[in-house]
């Protein structure tokens, strides 16, 4: 008689993985911006996305005169614009949504391109003032708060001069102060290194990189500064025509070959080229014999 030998039970297939979680909504999320003025006429802002990391120093590139400003100042609230979402940790930021938005301005901070400072207040006046017109804190610790600040910034010493009293840089330093005494978790700089030579625009930008860091804000910076924004930032964008053009790594942004990349990180090589292109100039004019000088 045959034996019959026993086909062993196949193993139970596995269970299906678990799908990869989703990935983490961006700390500020900016989608399709377009924004005009003089009744659409004038149009700055035409499909502008950005997206910023939460903890990164992300820097806004572009010529004068291309939004970038406006772009900030629809981040922060103060312009509205035509279409488009900004996004806070996932949240929409739009009129049907002010605890949102409430909680935005809670948590972010503006230094706007003239500093801003007022003249009849002195330094600690101007850093205080944030907090007496947000906040119920008891006056000990807007005090406090004020000098921590101050002291930070290397300004303790000056906390009872007027704004017209400081340096430049140190009027800028105060603007930062004032900025960050709310604690916020994202500051929104416009043009802070305007008007600056290069020297003291490698110290503004030095400074917001170093306190960045020691306060843990997110940093977003307008400016069109290349050499300075590519060394201090995390991620760059590029803002041309009312879109972002590249949005990367500096890395990334010195490979790209992008038209508007390209003609706006390279303008100065191509200045060259075309001044090495101009025919040279004509050879200057004879000196007329009469007033021609004569070694007796």
């Amino acid at each position: 008689m045959s034996t019959m030998t026993a086909t062993p039970a196949a193993p139970a297939a596995a269970p299906p993985s678990p799908p990869p979680p989703p990935p983490p909504a961006a700390f500020l999320d900016v989608r399709q911006l377009h924004k005009s003025f003089d009744a659409g006429k004038n149009v700055v802002l035409s499909g502008a996305s950005l997206t910023v990391p939460r903890g990164s120093l992300v820097t806004i590139l572009g010529k004068s005169g291309t939004g970038k400003s406006v772009f900030l100042k629809c981040l922060a609230g103060i312009v509205r614009p035509d279409q488009g979402e900004i996004c806070f940790e996932g949240r929409p930021l739009n009129a049907d949504n002010p605890e949102a938005r409430a909680e935005f301005r809670r948590r972010c901070s503006y230094q706007f391109q003239s500093n801003a400072l007022f003249d009849s207040l002195t330094a600690y006046e101007n850093v205080a003032l944030p907090l007496e017109q947000t906040t119920r804190l008891p006056n000990r610790e807007i005090r406090d708060r004020c000098l921590h600040a101050l002291r930070q910034l290397e300004l303790e010493t000056s906390a009872h001069h007027f704004p017209s009293q400081l340096s430049g840089g140190m009027q800028k330093r105060l603007a930062l102060a004032r900025a960050i005494v709310t604690r916020p978790e994202i500051v929104l700089f416009d043009e802070p290194t305007a008007g600056l030579d290069p020297l003291r625009r490698n110290s503004v930008f030095e400074m917001i990189a170093k306190y960045r860091r020691q306060f843990g804000f997110t940093a977003v910076i307008v400016t069109h500064d290349i050499p300075e924004a590519l060394v201090a930032s995390d991620r760059v964008a590029l803002l041309d025509d009312g879109t972002m053009r590249f949005q990367g790594t500096p890395a990334e942004f010195l490979a790209s070959t992008d038209d508007a990349v390209h003609a706006f990180r390279d303008s100065a090589d191509a200045l060259r080229q075309t001044l090495a292109a101009l025919p040279p100039p004509p050879p200057p004019p004879p000196v007329p014999a009469s007033t021609a000088h004569h070694t007796p």
